[in-house]
């Protein structure tokens, strides 16, 4: 027996309702400033219970990121600052991508797979594009997370209703943020000396040449297959 549309969209609902309401209330809590206040006592309680510390801090980022709340690139700070660049690289990248996958799975439930067949069946530009992502998932996903021009909030919820696999969804979003999650882990891992300065992180090193570059270089090698299906079908 199939469930009642309020159910099926009640999850997606509720994470855009938290959303919003920790857009407004949490904006000025979850910051660098706040980080820096209280880096001590993080430390301690890493030092004190490190297997505990590390679960809780996987758990707040899974929330974060499912919620879509404010101060998810604190938290890739922060997991760098107290678990160095590994596991703490580790620890960022697998929450990030469970809690993508929980947005993705809400919004697929609640939206998804009517939208998607409704969309195939009336045709059109939406239609192209649905077709279009979905002969070249792979290469799209990674493309997406790679280079993320599209906010990661939106790159959840897009494949989830044009009928992306989650199973396609789940690992290219792992791969996908894997270089940035260890360029900001990294600078992370370097905020001891940053809070001795009495300074901030510089967040803008990802766009620095030796770091941007690798990155460019996968994104060309995950858009080559669409580039090779263009061609060959110029060629028939």
């Amino acid at each position: 027996m199939s469930r009642p549309d309020w159910a099926r969209r009640l999850p997606i609902l509720l994470i855009l309702t938290v959303a919003l309401i920790g857009a407004l209330a949490l904006r000025d809590h979850l910051t660098f400033s706040a980080l820096a206040e209280h880096r001590q006592a993080l430390i301690d309680l890493r030092d004190s219970n490190y297997a505990l510390t590390a679960a809780g801090f996987i758990l707040a980022y899974v929330v974060i990121v499912a919620f879509s709340l404010p101060g998810a690139t604190v938290a890739t700070l922060a997991g760098g600052f107290l678990f160095g660049i590994f596991p703490g690289a580790l620890f960022n990248v697998a929450a990030a991508t469970i809690g993508a996958v929980a947005i993705f799975a809400a919004a697929r439930s609640g939206f998804g797979d009517r939208f998607a067949a409704r969309m195939q069946a009336r045709g059109g530009a939406v239609a192209r594009l649905q077709a279009g992502l979905r002969e070249n998932e792979w290469s799209v996903l990674f493309l997406m997370r790679l280079v993320p021009v599209v906010p990661f909030f939106i790159a959840n919820l897009v494949p989830a209703v044009l009928g992306v696999s989650l199973w396609r969804f789940a690992v290219t979003t792992f791969l996908g943020i894997i270089p940035g999650g260890i360029v900001y882990t990294s600078v992370g891992a370097g905020l001891g000396e940053v809070f001795a300065r009495g300074e901030t992180p510089d967040l803008g090193i990802i766009f620095a040449p030796h770091v941007l570059g690798p990155i460019l270089g996968l994104a060309a090698l995950s858009a080559l297959p669409m580039l090779i299906k263009a061609i060959r079908r110029k060629e028939i």
